[in-house]
């Protein structure tokens, strides 16, 4: 099979440290399995904003979006690096690429490894089994309150005009207004919510466990909500075999920390999804931890959650758990797609080389309660990935 296309967004701070981890891991299956990527490195965020004065070349998102079969991003954001109208500096390069590749679905999922104390109750603790807390929450990825943000990103990225959505009055409201709309569409929640209830029939041929699909949203109160909730009953509906549940976001932050083992799939609007996913990694060991993917119908961005931690940057000390996870989320896709059994391998070796490794008390970073370096992390699940693939296709 052809070279995968490949790009990489280093970004900010400690995402250039975690992308060169995930570098090392990929230069390892590419080296003793049949899978290869041609790879593209393109520079951008805040840092490059700050030296350059862009963001990121010009064309690079014509390039992610016509020459690549997915796209991996270390991070975004730095301090002091804003354009002149207060935006993000380099919000373009993700923002920008969610809405204009329509990656609509934001896939966080949320397992706590043996061997990794969660951050409930504090780093010397472990309350729950390990088991109970195995679930992927699905955020939607393009409406809502980031509607406009992302939308204006977009036409940055794209070269394309500025729309405004203006208005002259609140009606009893005094003074200095600020506002965002939160458009929530039946196109934009069907193709989200349906994506929940594929995944959680994924998940069960996977793992041989009946799933749930739990939604989550704030339909009491807000009419966006209300059409969330309508159209998470209708599927639910045409499902019938599969269990569903549904929960107000206040109460279900409280749920989820009590009772994580209840949850299998929960799908959210974008803003209440972002928050809540922000929480759940607490129960996995913390940020270092969490993964994601960005999906849409033709395009796919992964990247770590955590953010660039300009505090940490240069100081080789983050885990790069999360960045490494989520190439493991991007051999499955590819794998998925393209219908690639190799690559599938490869996804499940990346998987168990990072399970084993906590389980059988591998080199952790500092916010594991461990002393070990980012490299020294990286090191350690690429060469435990390195003797599975040699042993997988010593035969090849």
């Amino acid at each position: 099979m052809a070279a995968y296309r490949l790009t990489i967004l280093p970004g900010d701070g400690v995402g250039r440290e975690v992308i060169a981890e995930a570098r090392r891991l990929i230069a390892v299956f590419e080296e003793h399995s049949p899978i290869s990527f041609d790879i593209t490195e393109i520079p951008c965020g805040g840092q490059h904003y700050l030296e350059t004065g862009e963001e990121w070349p010009e064309g690079s998102y014509k390039h992610c979006r016509d020459d690549s079969d997915a796209i991996l991003l270390g991070a975004i954001g730095w301090p002091g690096a804003h354009l002149p109208n207060g935006d993000l500096a380099g919000g373009q390069t993700i923002l920008g690429l969610r809405s204009g590749l329509k990656l609509y679905a934001n896939v966080r999922p949320v397992k706590l490894y043996p061997g990794v104390l969660h951050k409930v109750h504090g780093i010397h603790k472990q309350v729950w089994e390990p088991d109970l807390v195995d679930l992927v929450m699905i955020r939607e990825n393009t409406e809502g309150l980031y509607h406009s943000l992302l939308r204006r990103m977009e036409q940055k990225a794209t070269g394309g005009k500025d729309e405004r959505i203006v208005i002259d009055e609140f009606p009893g409201i005094e003074g200095e207004v600020a506002w965002d709309p939160r458009p929530i569409s039946r196109k934009g929640s069907e193709r989200v919510i349906k994506f929940a209830f594929n995944i959680a029939r994924h998940r069960e041929r996977k793992l041989g466990i009946p799933q749930s699909v739990t939604c989550v949203d704030k339909s009491n109160v807000t009419r966006g909500c209300r059409l969330f909730r309508k159209i998470f009953d209708e599927i639910a509906e045409a499902n019938p075999d599969l269990e569903t549940h549904r929960a107000y976001i206040d109460a279900f932050t409280m749920w989820l920390v009590r009772n994580p083992e209840e949850l299998d799939v929960v799908v959210l609007p974008n803003m209440f999804g972002d928050i809540a996913t922000d929480l759940a990694s607490v129960l996995q060991g913390g940020m270092g931890m969490a993964a994601s993917a960005n999906l849409g119908p033709k395009h796919m961005l992964f990247e770590p959650v955590h953010g660039s931690a300009p505090k940490y940057a240069g100081m080789n000390v983050v885990n790069p758990t999360a960045t490494l996870q989520s190439v493991q989320m991007m051999f499955e896709a590819l794998a998925y797609r393209h219908n690639d059994d190799d690559m599938d391998v490869c996804a499940d070796i990346v998987q168990t080389a990072i399970q084993q490794h906590f389980e059988e008390g591998g080199c952790v970073t500092y916010d594991l309660g461990g002393d070990a370096s980012t490299s020294d992390v990286g090191e350690a699940i690429a060469d435990r990935c390195e003797k599975m693939l040699r042993e997988q296709f010593a035969t090849a």
